[in-house]
Order: structure tokens, then sequence, then C-alpha cells
């Protein structure tokens, strides 16, 4: 048990090691997008299936409240909380639709969507990433290691560089983290 903990553990710190040299730049060019995206009075949009759901009201509960330090709230919203929502846009049109409906609905110019799939092959997430390039939102992703179609759709793409789905996850997480702290610290 011992040495699965090891390898579990290693392989993070690889990955994560792999991240640093091919994703850093990415992930500063995300936290500068937020930024201009707060500074500029707009709001963000955040949504993604399963983990990548709990991922986005992650990030959105530590924008809207705090990560470490008091501030004003920013604006915020997970697109993946209200059940009764997504569950109705799943029945009436289909569950391809329950992000593009709400970023149609709630996004607006200056605005920024921030999908998150571990695969990035998520129908739903890439088709509310392509509604908000056309309502004219600043788009961003974050995917694994397949570079499926979301990281190319999008105007920021971080990859993490694994085809391991929890080793993404962790690094996503990771990813949430660090522009949390960065923009906390701009926004004094």
């Amino acid at each position: 048990m011992k040495k699965k903990i090891i390898d579990l553990l290693s392989e993070d710190i690889e990955v994560k090691r792999a991240l640093i040299k091919t994703q850093a730049k990415a992930i500063e060019a995300l936290a500068r997008m937020m930024l201009s995206t707060i500074r500029s009075g707009h709001k963000i949009l955040i949504f993604g299936n399963g983990g990548s759901a709990a991922d986005s009201m992650h990030l959105a509960a530590e924008l809207v409240g705090r990560f470490r330090k008091e501030r004003r709230p920013i604006p915020a919203i997970a697109l993946t909380e209200n059940a009764p929502l997504l569950t109705a846009l799943g029945n009436d049109y289909s569950f391809d639709y329950i992000f593009e409906r709400q970023v149609e609905g709630l996004g607006k110019k200056g605005d920024m969507a921030l999908g998150i799939s571990t695969s990035g092959k998520s129908k739903n997430v890439a088709r509310g990433i392509l509604k908000a390039s056309k309502m004219r939102l600043k788009t961003a992703v974050l995917t694994g290691g397949l570079k499926g179609p979301l990281s190319r759709i999008a105007d920021i793409s971080i990859s993490v560089p694994s085809v391991n789905t929890p080793r993404i996850q962790e690094s996503h997480i990771a990813i949430i983290h660090i522009v949390c702290e960065i923009v906390e610290n701009a926004l004094r």
C-alpha cells in the first residue's frame, strides 16, 4: 500500500513538473484574462461536467467569497449549481445544450466563459464556449493531455500534460488555486 501511495504522489509531482514546463504562460494568460474581465466590471461564467462541475463551483466560491484575503466579491457564476434548470434544459432540449442556453441567457459582451473538461471532448462544454465566442465573451478552457476539440476553440487553452483523469483533475484544482491567488493579490 505504501508503494502505491508513493507511486501516485510521484506521478502527480511529475505531471505538475510537466505543467510548469508546458503551461505556465497559459496559466498567466488565464489570470490576466480573469483580471481584465473583473476590472472592466464583467463576470465570469464557469462550467463543466461531473468532477469539473464541482471544480466550477469551487472556483466560483473562491471568487465570490474569498480565497486567502478579505476583499470585495468577484462576480462569478458556476453554471452547474441549479439542478432544476439543468434538468429542465436537459429534458426540454438535450444535455448538449445546458451550458449554451445559460451562456446565452446570462452572458454579455465583455464577460468571460471558462469551460472545464478533463477529456477536452465534452459536447455541452464546447457548445457553451462556442456560444460565448459568438456573443463576444472572452473564452478559456482547462482540459487534459489528449487536446480534444475544446483546446482549439477557446481564446486560451490550458491542457494538463496527462491522460490520467485523477492527475488532470488534481492539476485543474492547482491551476484554479494559482489564478485565485494571483487575482486576489492583484485586486487589493
